[in-house]
């Protein structure tokens, strides 16, 4: 029987309407606060099922400043702006920029060591493809690419967990493409970083990366997550920057949260650390190491 265009139109209506639309293909729903829930699970799950996928049993995370370049780049940003204060000596924003350059150029070692400790941990490895321990970053620039291409130097997969952010977030071109991923939430983010960890590499950086340090520490504390080895790569930045056995002397943390940490100035001597932390603990997936003269392979 032919329909009545009224009849047609109110099909019309309804067939168009949003409450007609398949749940995962309605945006408004998908991003409303009440589906926030579910979009907490696929932030969370789309990572997991890649790296079950590709064979991820452990990882071993960075962490460090996305602001920390390799010596070649400092050095050119600091003539750019020795260059600009001939011109302009007394300004005050280029005297601030020439000293944070310089700093730049101090501490690009760091990149270096980076970039040392990705080989490190990518030859420990039988083949380029056992990704029974594998190199985890926050996938952007400075310390995390240096991490992710030391990886690359040895043929090794490495993991970039990549999140939105106003500025310096963006994935270096050192991450394995098929372990790269994008994170709406930073919580499912450093799950993602707590979940394999079998150890965590910390080099110098600022809020981000001290957030990322104290979130491990509180979470280790609490017993919310097994202990694992923590290195902090740098000893004279890191007394510097955070005075924990000042908390200690205050009684804000116990004498034995100090032990949780420990203090490196090499990519060697880190990977070293824990290897032995994991011989110590007797840890099963790190039972069979053993040194060369190289390096030390699990």
């Amino acid at each position: 029987m032919k329909k009545e265009p009224k009849v047609l139109d109110k099909i019309k209506t309804i067939i168009n309407g949003p409450s007609f639309e398949v749940a995962e293909e309605d945006k408004n729903f998908i991003y409303s606060d009440e589906a926030r829930g579910v979009r907490l699970q696929l932030d969370y799950l789309k990572a997991e099922v890649k790296m079950k996928k590709e064979g991820i049993d452990h990882t071993i995370v960075v962490f460090g400043s996305a602001r920390i370049v390799e010596f070649d780049s400092a050095i050119k940003n600091l003539k750019i702006i020795e260059k600009e204060l001939e011109n302009s000596p007394h300004s005050e924003v280029l005297l601030c920029a020439l000293k944070k350059s310089e700093s730049m150029v101090r501490k690009s070692h760091f990149y270096d060591e980076a970039r040392k400790f990705g080989q490190l941990v990518g030859k420990s490895g039988k083949n380029p493809n056992d990704c029974h321990v594998t190199i985890m970053t926050g996938g952007g620039p400075g310390i995390m690419e240096a991490a992710n291409r030391g990886a690359l130097d040895v043929g090794a997969k490495s993991i970039g967990l990549n999140i939105e952010l106003p500025h310096e977030q963006f994935p270096n071109p050192y991450i394995t493409p098929e372990l790269c991923f994008q994170f709406r939430y930073f919580a499912i983010r450093k799950l993602h970083f707590m979940q394999r960890a079998k150890a965590l590499v910390v080099f110098p950086g600022g809020f981000g990366t001290m957030d990322e340090l104290f979130e491990i520490l509180t979470l280790i504390q609490t017993k919310r997550s097994p202990s694992i080895p923590i290195i902090l790569i740098g000893i004279e930045y890191w007394k510097r920057a955070i005075d924990f056995e000042f908390l200690q002397e205050e009684g804000v943390i116990a004498p034995n949260d100090l032990s949780m940490l420990m203090y490196e100035d090499t990519a060697q001597e880190a990977w070293e650390a824990i290897i032995l932390w994991h011989q110590k603990n007797k840890t099963p997936s790190f039972k069979h190491c053993h040194k060369t003269k190289s390096t030390i392979t699990l």
